[in-house]
Formats: C-alpha cells, sequence, structure tokens
C-alpha cells in the first residue's frame, strides 16, 4: 500500500484543504469558524500547507483590518485527489482506482 501523504494526513490541514477544494478562495475568519481551531493553530497549518505549495496565501488590509485569503494550488488540488485515491485504496485494498 502506498504511504499517504503526511502533510495531507494531518486532521486540521485535511480541513483546511478539504475547505478549499469546494471554493475559489477562503479567508482566515471563514477556515477558523469551520474548522474550530485556535487561531495560532491554524496559522502554523496554513505555513506548513504554503511551504509544500499546496495553498497560496495572501495577506492585505481591508477597512483597516488585516485579511489573510488562501487559495488551493494545482500542486495542493493534485495532492488531494492523490490522497483521496490512496485513503480508497487502504478502504478497498483488492479494486485498483486511477480516478
Amino acid at each position: 500500500m502506498k504511504e499517504l501523504d503526511p502533510l495531507l494526513h494531518s486532521q486540521l490541514r485535511l480541513a483546511i484543504v478539504s475547505l478549499l477544494i469546494q471554493v475559489k478562495e477562503a479567508d482566515f475568519s471563514f477556515l477558523k469558524e469551520k474548522t474550530r481551531a485556535s487561531a495560532g493553530n491554524i496559522s502554523v497549518q496554513l505555513q506548513k500547507l504554503k511551504d509544500a505549495n499546496y495553498i497560496s496565501i495572501e495577506k492585505k488590509f481591508q477597512n483597516n483590518y488585516p485579511l489573510t485569503t488562501c487559495k488551493i494550488t494545482n500542486k495542493g488540488r493534485k495532492a488531494f485527489d492523490e490522497y483521496v485515491n490512496d485513503l480508497k485504496a487502504y478502504i478497498h485494498p483488492n479494486q485498483t482506482n486511477q480516478n
């Protein structure tokens, strides 16, 4: 069996990437609300995903407040698809899944 991507095997990073797969982009507050994680933990996990080039992060100001926006990259989308397929192989080891 293929080793699962350790970056995506973390529950919070997987949740973040799963959310970003579904939307064009998401701001920090949205991710914090949906994952129910602390701001500090999300910040650390976002940086790990950014360092791996799974997401891009844009920081700017909106109405004098900081706004952090995240988007999934092509590499992140591909890694997520591979991770899902690898999980399917664990669940159904006698079937090959090349979706």
